[in-house]
């Protein structure tokens, strides 16, 4: 995908390291509801290993990612650092292509911004849980 100068594409094997420090800057600046240690480059580094991680990047900047469970159709992470500019749509949008059939993801309860984005983009929530005491909602899309 490359519209206006965004590219995704998959993450190279180099490009891990910068994935994780993405993933942690923004869950710390976006998840303000949990400690910001919880969040852990290992954690996601380990997913990494049995999951497919994809970038969107605007002239060598790194804006996004998304870590994608195939097995399950699963979207395992989503996180973009510059909000309102469609890169998370551009994520979704590759996921869906790649996927070949329905999406599904989990997002936190408390996270509403990103359930409203998530129902923007065609995602109806299917199921509700709680993982080591946070709730989640599960969305499913196509």
């Amino acid at each position: 995908m490359d519209d206006a100068g965004l590219t995704v594409r998959r993450a190279r094997a180099g490009e891990l390291a910068d994935c994780a420090e993405l993933y942690v800057r923004v869950l710390r600046e976006t998840f303000t509801w949990l400690p910001p240690d919880r969040h852990k480059a290992s954690d996601f580094l380990r997913a990494a290993l049995v999951e497919e991680v994809y970038v969107a990047e605007e002239g060598g900047r790194l804006l996004g990612i998304a870590a994608f469970y195939r097995p399950q159709n699963f979207i395992h992470s989503l996180y973009v650092a510059e909000r309102g500019r469609g890169i998370g749509k551009a994520l979704l949008d590759h996921l869906q292509a790649v996927a070949g059939g329905p999406l599904s993801l989990k997002c936190q309860a408390a996270n509403r911004r990103a359930q409203a984005f998530y129902r923007r983009e065609g995602f109806r929530c299917t199921e509700t849980g709680s993982d080591n005491g946070v709730a989640w909602l599960r969305f499913v899309r196509g």
